[in-house]
């Protein structure tokens, strides 16, 4: 259905998506990295305009089909059409973008991990389906190949790549698509392990009548445990509301992924903890107002610990009266199942 994008032209008041680890190449950012410019397919856009609508409407207290989702899905701004304007479809109320030079027929989308300040990123592909229903014969037989040689076919989810910042050397260590496409369905949680790895110090014997006993060097990895587990409770939290949302939406989806974000630095991670230990999906925008009011007094901003969405949808379809997508929901149980055996690790480490 459709054909793949093809991306346009733009000027130096857009820039590259440095953060991007799944998905198209061509996607591009602003200046400040607030803001993702993405060319997309019309459904892409259909989706996006629909999920608008439906937010409307939980905002003027009515009821509409697909609501449940809207929550989840980055912010949509609109597409761009002519220099340094938005054509707003959506409900958004802030200012239009005015020192890029727009790509036609692109969407404007929220930057997810703009509010982190070293995020911590990971693309889980979510569904046990690669094909949509109108694919020829031959594409349907090559992507049924593909999903039963991926982890797709038998949990849901393929991890599309991700990267996690080094809590010794404060760089971002990207793990990239292949990773994920070779490894079988029992190396799966090892995967999350490395998502959501533990700042462990590396000891060695030293010299005991100059120490004493062991020594311990600067450690290497991720995050203290104390810090990593109200992280991962969280986000468990989070995909699992995220998995009740799915299971009231009536949709096939194809390459479709859920998101997740979580802050890499330790000190901006502890900080953010305190100030929203639990994030909640609905509240995110107000719960960052609050967190930047302090930013004009010299104090520095700190944004959400961690944060959970649905993005991709250039293939999804509302699809009333089938009922939910059971490969998707299939996908969001399997990540349930491997932050709980996570969060088992972790506390096993404390």
């Amino acid at each position: 259905m459709g054909s793949e994008y093809q991306p346009g032209e733009v000027d130096s008041g857009a820039i590259p998506l440095s953060s991007q680890v799944g998905g198209h190449a061509g996607v591009l950012s602003s200046q400040d990295g607030s803001l993702i410019i993405k060319p997309c397919l019309h459904e892409e856009l259909e989706f996006y305009t629909t999920l608008a609508a439906a937010q409307a409407a939980i905002i003027a207290g009515e009821d509409l089909p697909f609501q449940a989702l809207a929550p989840w899905a980055p912010k949509f701004y609109g597409t761009l059409k002519l220099e340094g304007e938005i054509d707003r479809q959506g409900t958004a109320t802030e200012d239009g973008v005015s020192v890029m030079k727009p790509v036609e027929g692109s969407l404007v989308l929220e930057n997810v991990s703009h509010p982190f300040f070293k995020p911590n990123i990971l693309d889980i592909k979510l569904g046990t389906v690669l094909y949509e229903s109108d694919a020829s014969p031959e594409k349907i037989e090559r992507m049924t190949r593909t999903a039963k040689a991926t982890t797709s076919f038998e949990t849901g989810v393929r991890l599309t790549g991700f990267q996690v910042y080094d809590g010794t050397t404060g760089q971002a260590v990207v793990t990239p698509k292949s990773y994920g496409k070779l490894i079988k369905s029992s190396q799966l949680p090892d995967g999350i392990a490395r998502f959501f790895p533990i700042l462990e110090p590396i000891n060695f014997n030293a010299d005991s009548s100059s120490t004493g006993g062991e020594k311990s060097s600067p450690r290497s990895g991720g995050v203290s445990g104390r810090l990593l587990l109200p992280v991962l409770e969280g986000v468990l939290e989070l995909v699992r509301e995220l998995g009740v949302a799915a299971q009231k939406t009536e949709m096939r989806m194809v390459g479709g992924s859920v998101l997740i974000v979580w802050e890499g630095d330790e000190e901006t991670l502890e900080a953010a903890l305190a100030a929203a230990p639990i994030p909640h999906v609905e509240s995110e925008s107000e719960s960052e107002d609050e967190l930047a009011e302090g930013e004009g007094d010299g104090a520095k901003k700190v944004g959400p610990p961690f944060t959970v969405r649905l993005i991709d949808f250039a293939h999804t379809k509302f699809a009333p009266g089938q009922g939910p997508d059971e490969g998707v929901l299939k996908g969001l149980q399997t990540v349930t199942k491997l932050i709980e055996g996570r969060i088992e690790e972790v506390r096993s480490k404390l």
